[in-house]
């Protein structure tokens, strides 16, 4: 047997694993291992333990002299080869967000996950907060992203909770434990999902996510994880002092492209809720009707039509009543709820009953 092809069996590449972990392969075995995880799950999975393993042994230097080069670095590397199994294009948003919040994480010190986070959302009616901690934050984002990994068949007992049931349950087990707990078991999750999506392609793209009041489509689902991702580091960065850039304008753009296709039915919703006064008109499903032209400026640029009269009907310029331009990363802090609505510095035109839906409507799109 050539050395080329022992070093490639199965057998000598999980035994390299450890020293893998360890930087301590050869070039042309840490090469021939790197191609072996992106084939291999359980092999991949060992990986991933044992690297947390030596993290643990082995804390790494904080990066506070330039607390953005990690990101700088790990997007490069991202971008210098394809993996042989890619990641499907509508989870390549929450991959990039949950890295880039991994990143912020371990710059931080383990006493700052005790840092006072102010979390904002809008609740139909007015602008609500409350004060959880990074670790609170952390777990808040492992407990939703479970929602999306019960979808897809990885926890045992998948139950049928809300987000913000979870969320409470998860944030009455985090007081006292340990800040590098807390971010393995919310990294691992968001690996499996990833590597889940990867493997499973197209077939789980249209698997529906079910978030108790309402259901999304996996690649959807994935979307709205990359969007809560990026507003909750953002939230821990103002906690912490530290410097966050915004998403890249191509996510951007199809994190506002999923907030727009679900404005009509939130509308709906806030009509029947009695927050909203009721439809001009009756519009059947597939035809157009009145509909509010939402311009997205800067970053995730884009025009949508949204209908107003009916989450089944179709918005056309041709029945564009009014006329909204918003900037991209003020139209997401407006769905994060970090803008009250009436506050939200819109250009706008037309009917001015049609502007407010759309801007409350947006607003309403935010949760804890």
């Amino acid at each position: 047997m050539s050395t080329a092809s022992a070093i490639t069996s199965h057998p000598v590449l999980k035994s390299l694993l450890g020293a893998w972990a360890l930087a301590a392969c050869s070039a042309e075995e840490t090469a021939a291992v790197e191609a072996h995880l992106t084939d291999c799950a359980a092999c991949a999975e060992e990986a991933v333990r044992l690297r947390d393993a030596v993290a643990l042994l082995h804390p790494e230097d904080s990066l506070d002299l330039d607390p953005t080069l990690r990101s700088r670095v790990l997007a490069g590397a991202l971008g210098r080869r394809p993996a042989r199994i890619p990641v499907p294009g509508w989870a390549a948003p929450y991959e990039a967000e949950a890295a880039r919040l991994d990143a912020l994480l371990r710059d931080i010190g383990e006493a700052e996950w005790q840092a006072p986070v102010r979390l904002a959302w809008f609740d139909g009616r007015d602008a609500v907060s409350r004060e959880a901690t990074v670790a609170g934050v952390i777990s808040h984002l492992a407990a939703v992203d479970g929602i999306v990994a019960d979808a897809l068949g990885l926890t045992e007992d998948a139950g049928t909770a809300t987000p913000e049931e979870r969320t409470e349950t998860a944030w009455a087990a985090q007081p006292g434990a340990r800040a590098p707990v807390v971010r393995a078991a919310w990294r691992d999750q968001g690996h499996t999902l990833i590597r889940t999506a990867s493997f499973e392609g197209g077939r789980a793209a249209d698997l529906a996510v079910e978030y108790g009041p309402f259901s999304l489509p996996l690649r959807d689902a994935f979307l709205d994880r990359a969007f809560e991702c990026w507003v909750h580091a953002e939230d821990i960065a103002e906690a912490v002092d530290y410097p966050y850039e915004p998403p890249s304008s191509g996510h951007l753009h199809h994190m506002i492209d999923l907030a727009a296709r679900m404005l009509p039915h939130t509308i709906a919703a806030r009509r029947r809720a009695g927050l909203a006064p009721p439809a001009r008109t009756l519009v059947r499903a597939g035809t157009p009707g009145r509909a509010l032209h939402l311009e997205i400026e800067g970053r995730g640029a884009g025009h949508w039509y949204i209908p107003l009269d009916s989450p089944g009907a179709v918005g056309t310029p041709g029945q564009e009543v009014a006329h909204v331009a918003l900037d991209g990363l003020e139209f997401c802090r407006l769905a994060a709820g970090h803008i009250p609505p009436d506050e939200a510095a819109a250009g706008q035109l037309g009917d001015r009953e049609a502007v407010q839906d759309v801007l409350f409507a947006t607003a309403s799109l935010s949760r804890l």
